[in-house]
């Protein structure tokens, strides 16, 4: 087929305990990317089934191995190989031979001649378990409705993105998962493409039912960060005042209550919860102007701005 660009691809896999599908895979990606530039960078959580060994005694020249002190999880591995990455597009996926290389290079049409920022696939003909089925339908359901960002399959893990685009991610914790939401809310202009998806080949899967918990926690806190991070006060300001409303109005009552009916109010709860409103309001009100004063010194202690400019035009021609 003909090329679609000419600079060099960075394919990014973390790994974990995968030593009977890396060559396998490897020889994938090599039918799958004739005559295209590329490196293959296999990042190793600190696996103890021989991976690395195996890895390296392929003595293949595009493939690059990154060996991590411990087992970093994976959004620390794929972190550790976009770092690394030399190309100009990076491309991300599994190395459990569940994504199909050969996917790749009509994925990547959209990105170098369509100016999308990231392209990631639909996995069509899921085929994975039910239990791996429910944390992702959970998390595709809650993006939708609350990050307002349509996207079928944010557990894909074969995408492309620009080198730009890849490198400006954060990725810490459990966010590879949510790492589509973290291109959007960068400003990324994202497309999604229908890609074939296979049964593992071998080894055994590293996710469970407990990955709904840390999925709705996760998600929680990605949207917290993108609609407050800047103005925690708003936050915690708005919820403070709302508790000290409460608390005033609780104890203006009481007031009523004491003077003029002329009933005693010491021993009723309901002054210690006006009186805890009061004061729970206060603290949520003072946590926001400290946040708000560390958010200010975040950016100006480090130079940054709190936004990214994609370029800049003069006329029709792109000055940066």
């Amino acid at each position: 087929m003909d090329l679609v660009t000419v600079s060099l691809l960075s394919i990014v896999i973390p790994v974990f305990n995968e030593s009977e599908n890396v060559v396998l895979l490897t020889d994938r990606i090599h039918e799958s990317l004739v005559g295209y530039d590329y490196q293959i960078i296999y990042v190793d959580d600190f696996s103890f089934d021989g991976t690395r060994k195996i890895i390296k005694n392929m003595k293949d020249e595009k493939v690059h191995l990154i060996s991590l002190k411990r087992n970093y999880g994976q959004s620390l591995a794929l972190a550790a190989g976009i770092d690394y990455a030399e190309g100009e597009y990076i491309i991300t996926m599994d190395g459990d031979m569940q994504n199909d290389p050969s996917d790749i290079p009509k994925m990547l049409t959209y990105v170098v001649n369509e100016d999308y920022d990231l392209v990631t696939g639909i996995r069509a003909e899921r085929k994975d378990s039910f239990v791996k089925k429910i944390p992702s339908k959970i998390a595709n359901a809650l993006i939708r409705r609350t990050a307002k960002l349509d996207i079928k399959d944010n557990g894909c893990a074969l995408k492309i993105f620009t080198k730009e685009t890849a490198k400006e991610l954060n990725l810490y914790g459990e966010m590879h998962r949510f790492i589509t939401l973290l291109a959007h809310f960068e400003g990324a202009r994202i497309k999604q493409v229908p890609v074939k998806h296979h049964a593992r080949h071998a080894g055994t899967s590293k996710y469970g039912l407990e990955r709904i918990f840390k999925v709705v926690a996760d998600i929680m806190l990605l949207l917290f960060i993108r609609k407050y991070f800047q103005r925690p006060i708003h936050f915690f300001g708005i919820f403070g005042f709302i508790l000290i409303l409460i608390g005033i109005i609780i104890n203006a009552h009481l007031l009523v209550v004491k003077f003029g009916l002329g009933e005693d109010i010491g021993s009723r709860p309901l002054l210690t919860f006006g009186m805890m409103f009061i004061l729970a309001g206060i603290q949520l009100f003072t946590i926001g102007i400290v946040m708000e004063l560390l958010i200010r010194t975040y950016y100006e202690s480090q130079n940054k701005r709190p936004y990214r400019i994609k370029n800049v035009a003069v006329g029709d021609q792109i000055k940066s």
